[in-house]
């Protein structure tokens, strides 16, 4: 079964989408990955958000940017997936949808993430570079990559 897709602005958020959302990311970065750190950077308000839906739950998301907001192309970041629904691959899903959501939304087809270092393989998969060299961020080792 596949996942149902949405993509909302902030203020078109349920309180019950972002709570499941909110909840996921913590789930994610904060408990799975020991990591503390300020998830709720201000960015949320001015990102679309793009969530997948299974069987009533959000299993994955991913917060969408014009250029200029997290960097000076458009982006995405906050790429997630629960857990114990990383084996059926939606991570891939997710991205497709992201890179999707980028072009149609803001007419935008160069991207730049900033990726955790141990998923570098994944985001090549999807066709992004390495544009940089390896920094700390909240502890955890990032690169910057783009698609263009």
């Amino acid at each position: 079964m596949a996942l149902e897709w949405k993509i909302k602005p902030f203020e078109a958020l349920t309180v019950h989408e972002l709570y499941d959302i909110l909840k996921l990311r913590s789930e994610i970065f904060v408990v799975e990955q020991n990591c503390v750190y300020l998830d709720l950077d201000g960015k949320d308000k001015v990102a679309l958000h793009l969530f997948g839906e299974f069987e009533g739950a959000i299993v994955a998301h991913a917060r969408l940017f014009k250029s200029g907001i997290s960097f000076d192309n458009a982006s995405i970041g906050r790429v997630t997936v629960a857990a114990n629904y990383r084996d059926r691959k939606w991570g891939h899903d997710l991205m497709r949808e992201a890179i999707a959501g980028i072009l149609s939304h803001f007419g935008e087809s160069k991207i730049t993430i900033g990726a955790q270092l141990y998923l570098k393989k994944f985001y090549e998969s999807q066709g992004f570079v390495q544009t940089s060299e390896m920094y700390l961020e909240d502890d955890i080792p990032h690169i910057e990559m783009q698609k263009v």
